[in-house]
C-alpha cells in the first residue's frame, strides 16, 4: 500500500540563481489539493506549480512553465515516492538564467522528489466495511471479536431479533474476523460487505 505525509514539509533548492520551493501536504479529497494551493502559493513568484495524486485522481499544472516541464515531473515525483493522497506546489523566482526544458524538469521533480524523500510517512490502509447480523445471545461474542479485529462502529439498529451493526475494519482482518465469529457462534452471525475497499490513514 501506498503512504500519505504524516505532516506539512517544505524544502528548497537554489539552481543556477533560480530559487525553488517545494511545499507538501496530505489531503483527504481534491479539494484540499487546491485548498493548500491558495494557502502558499505566493503571488509575485515567477511561478506557482503543482500536481497532486488521490487515488486514481490526479492533475498538475505547469503555471505558465512550458508544457510537461513542471506538473508532471512534479506527479512523478508524488509516485517515485509511492505517496498517495498528498498535494506538492513548488513555487520558483527565476534568477535570470534560462534552464532549458530538460533542467526545468530536473529542477521540479527533483525538488518535489527530495522534499517528500525525507518526509515523515504515514502508511495508507485499505478498509472494508461490513453489514453484522447477530442475534441478542450473540452481542458478547461480537462486541469482543469487533474489538479484536480493530473495526469501528458506524451504525447500530436493534430489531426484534438481535442487532444489525455496520462496521469499518482493515481489509486484511475481513476473513480472520468471519471465521472468528463462525466459531465463537456456531455460525448464526450473519456477515455481508457493503462496499468495496477505500483507503485511510494507518
Amino acid at each position: 500500500m501506498p503512504d500519505t505525509l504524516a505532516t506539512t514539509v517544505s524544502h528548497s533548492l537554489d539552481i543556477k540563481h533560480s530559487r525553488f520551493v517545494a511545499h507538501a501536504a496530505p489531503i483527504e479529497a481534491a479539494a484540499d489539493a487546491l485548498a493548500f494551493l491558495q494557502q502558499v502559493a505566493v503571488a509575485d513568484a515567477t511561478h506557482n506549480c503543482w500536481a497532486y495524486r488521490h487515488g486514481n485522481e490526479y492533475r498538475s499544472s505547469d503555471d505558465g512553465e512550458p508544457a510537461g516541464t513542471a506538473g508532471r515531473p512534479i506527479l512523478a515525483a508524488i509516485d517515485g515516492q509511492g505517496f498517495d493522497r498528498v498535494m506538492v506546489v513548488v513555487i520558483r523566482w527565476y534568477g535570470g538564467i534560462k534552464l532549458g526544458a530538460g533542467g526545468l524538469v530536473r529542477a521540479y521533480g527533483g525538488t518535489a522528489a527530495e522534499c517528500l524523500r525525507t518526509a515523515p510517512r504515514l502508511p495508507l490502509v485499505a478498509l472494508s466495511e461490513l453489514t453484522v447480523q447477530a442475534g441478542f445471545e450473540d452481542l458478547g461474542a461480537l462486541h469482543a471479536a469487533l474489538a479484536q479485529h480493530l473495526a469501528d462502529k458506524l451504525d447500530e439498529t436493534f430489531t426484534a431479533s438481535g442487532v444489525e451493526l455496520q462496521v469499518r475494519l482493515p481489509a486484511d482482518q475481513v476473513d480472520p474476523l468471519k471465521i472468528r465469529l463462525r466459531d465463537a457462534t456456531r455460525d448464526r452471525i450473519r456477515v455481508h460487505a457493503r462496499t468495496e475497499p477505500g483507503l485511510a490513514h494507518d
